[in-house]
């Protein structure tokens, strides 16, 4: 599993974790997140995110 991070706030996503709060399933990868989805701190766009 792996970690992406947003290059604007710095706030990672874990595949391992997912992200429950949002209906995100642990296991999610990042490239099977919705196409809409956002940063929950700056809520930039699944394009401004890095593999950590």
């Amino acid at each position: 599993m792996k970690k992406y991070i947003c290059n604007v706030c710095d706030w990672v996503y874990d595949e391992e974790k997912g992200l429950p709060e949002q209906g995100i399933a642990p296991g999610t990868k990042f490239e099977d997140l919705p196409d809409d989805f956002l940063c929950p701190l700056c809520f930039v766009g699944k394009d401004m995110f890095s593999e950590k």
